[in-house]
């Protein structure tokens, strides 16, 4: 299935990328004798053991003490990876110490902040100081409730050089949901902002500080960071202002070495079925599979600017501080994307020279409903490559990229998950980029599509699973003793095997189309329909802003229903009713063709961007939402509710 390529990267790139010195160095060190990336690829899930090894050696990655083996009962779960090393994550991420910028904040509101690689390594000292004067240890839990701001970096690896966990989540959640995610780890610190900007909107949060340090029994110290105000004075017992709490007088950091599986990070499922999972990641994997996608699949150098538009409570938020651990700076933006305008994100590309710009797929198509051509009103000479994830990458909008935002670049769609805190499919610096595809699978990354008896098929739609184990499969789920959970969410399906959860296929050009979430396929006739199939199509029609499809259960079968979100002031009349489904019906199939187009106000979605199928599915079949709080606007919900057009 050749499918037209986007952009091909020139013989001077490819042979400058990391990715290129790389395969020399397995070539000269492991034997690998391919000449191309499929076939390192092949070799990388083939001999892991080495290429996991390869890894640790090129991007030295430091342990204080070796490993006794590298890979040790290999099954899934229960496989253990660099048996008896240990490290820290953070001590990597702070191995530059010289006047290099680290950090470059901007804000919606204006501001600007730059630390150097020799301050935010003074800060984490200071930072770590405050921790261990509020007693924090290893395997301690540190909280944040933080916007993406250099704070929370810091105070970030401070948790981390002392064997301690972080776990954070973004400053717009609802009490509940916070209450949800941190009541769970009881954690002994809470880091919470005094509030944030959005969409030109001062938003405080110090009203939620009481009711968190009531519901979360532990809690023995709570900081209070200044970000809408210039200082925050604090007068309660068992709180201090950020300031005091790094007026310490510690000025030597000290790092703790720990087991190559140490519990580093603690993040959430999304939460729209119950109460979210607490899913563990460890120091090591989370490193080595950073390392690797950064450095071999985004090709980021120590002289690059990455900046991915992200909050706190998404795992692309740690997936991107792991740039530090590759000497590059981070521009980091909190607000709104499209505040004062729907371009700012690329003025802070051009003001800032971002080399790799990171995304949701929702922005890209936002931005360009909204007429935006950056390729007119933009420099953008610095960046090279645009990463997309969050949701598939509909074909339209590869085309909206190479046409009015940049030609020469290199779209990497990518996709993974809070599960795995990295990728199982991405970018590739020296493949082409096709058209509605991601480029490759992951290096180390026994990645297949499996149909409904277990084989692996191409060219075929099918589950996404993993083969073989990786070093960055969770530690576990928190208050999980048995590993009940952590089995029942991914290898209930097929035994030994990771089943992921995405619908999607693998092409026979080495390619992958994502097709949507296996629990919101659809189902009519018996034939099963990816969501984003629809999504695709209706993204066409320039009335329609967003939409989203469930299945609704329909005399003894299956209907699709789709709701479209319209631009202002347009209503769905019988014109643009059969525009949309002729548009599906052309570009589709009539399969796909919904039984009932229905217009409502908005679409729910969790507080990382992604729509909530699942949700409006119980909504409309009149159960209820379990877990209204993992919804960035569950007023949305109401609009779906007891809806005339489904009942005929």
């Amino acid at each position: 299935m050749m499918t037209e390529v986007m952009w091909f990267p020139g013989r001077q790139r490819i042979e400058q990328s990391t990715l290129t010195q790389f395969m020399q160095h397995v070539r000269t060190r492991q034997g690998f004798t391919g000449i191309d990336y499929h076939s390192l690829h092949h070799w990388s899930v083939q001999h892991r053991a080495e290429f996991w090894s390869s890894v640790v050696e090129y991007f030295h990655i430091q342990f204080h003490a070796p490993a006794e083996a590298v890979l040790k009962n290999d099954k899934m779960p229960g496989a253990t990876w660099f048996v008896g090393a240990t490290l820290n994550y953070a001590e990597h991420l702070l191995r530059r110490a010289d006047n290099q910028s680290a950090i470059i904040f901007r804000g919606e509101q204006g501001k600007r902040v730059v630390l150097s690689f020799a301050d935010l390594t003074e800060a984490v000292t200071a930072a770590q100081g405050g921790l261990i004067k509020a007693g924090v240890t290893k395997g301690d839990r540190v909280a944040g409730v933080m916007p993406n701001c250099p704070e929370t970096v810091i105070m970030m690896l401070a948790t981390a050089t002392l064997g301690a966990i972080w776990s954070s989540c973004s400053p717009d959640f609802g009490l509940q949901g916070i209450i949800d995610r941190f009541g769970q780890i009881t954690p002994k610190v809470l880091v919470m902002v005094d509030g944030y900007y959005y969409n030109g909107k001062t938003i405080d949060c110090l009203p939620k500080l009481d009711a968190l340090q009531q519901a979360i029994p532990g809690i023995t110290q709570s900081v209070v960071v200044p970000f809408i105000r210039d200082s925050v004075t604090v007068q309660k017992e068992k709180t201090l202002s950020y300031s005091r709490f790094l007026d310490n007088h510690h000025q030597t950091l000290h790092i703790e070495p720990v087991a190559f599986n140490h519990p580093l990070f603690i993040l959430y499922s999304s939460g729209t079925t119950g109460v979210p999972k607490c899913i563990v990641h460890g120091h090591g994997g989370t490193l080595l599979q950073h390392v690797k996608e950064l450095g071999l699949h985004t090709d980021l150098k120590k002289d690059d600017r990455l900046l991915y538009f992200t909050t706190c409570g998404w795992m692309m938020w740690n997936w991107q501080v792991s740039a530090l651990a590759l000497g590059a700076t981070l521009v980091l933006f909190d607000g709104s994307p499209f505040y004062p305008s729907p371009t700012a994100l690329m003025d802070i590309i051009d003001e800032e020279e971002v080399s790799v710009f990171g995304t949701s797929a929702k922005y890209i198509s936002a931005l360009e409903k909204a007429g935006a051509k950056p390729d007119k009103t933009h420099q953008l000479l610095a960046l090279r490559t645009l990463l997309s994830t969050g949701s598939t990458l509909a074909h339209e909008s590869f085309d909206y990229v190479y046409r009015d935002i940049k030609k020469n670049l290199c779209l990497s769609s990518i996709s993974g998950g809070t599960d795995i805190i990295s990728c199982f499919v991405l970018g590739c610096p020296i493949l082409p980029v096709r058209r509605g595809q991601i480029q490759c699978r992951g290096l180390g990354m026994d990645v297949h599509f499996l149909n409904d008896n277990g084989q692996s098929v191409i060219n075929e739609k099918g589950e996404l699973a993993c083969l073989s184990s990786f070093p960055a499969m969770p530690v576990g789920f928190w208050n999980d003793p048995d590993n009940k959970k952590y089995h029942d969410a991914y290898f209930n399906r097929f035994n030994g095997i990771w089943v992921h959860g995405d619908y999607g296929e693998l092409t026979d050009d080495g390619g992958i189309i994502i097709h949507g979430r296996s629990d919101a396929v659809l189902n009519p006739g018996g034939v099963r329909i990816g969501t984003a199939e629809i999504y695709r199509q209706v993204e066409k029609v320039s009335e329609v802003l967003e939409s989203l499809a469930v299945g609704q259960d329909w005399n003894g079968d299956v209907r699709v229903v789709l709701f479209v979100k319209l631009r202002e002031r347009v209503l769905l009349s019988e014109a643009l009713l059969e525009k949309i489904r002729q548009t599906i019906r052309t570009h589709a199939s009539p399969r796909h063709v919904p039984a009932k187009i229905v217009q409502v106000a908005d679409i729910p979605r969790t507080v990382s961007g992604k729509i909530v199928e699942l949700a409006v599915r119980e909504i409309i079949h009149g159960r209820p939402v379990k877990n209204q709080e993992a919804l960035a606007n569950p007023e949305a919900l109401a609009y779906f509710r007891e809806r005339e057009e489904l009942s005929t």
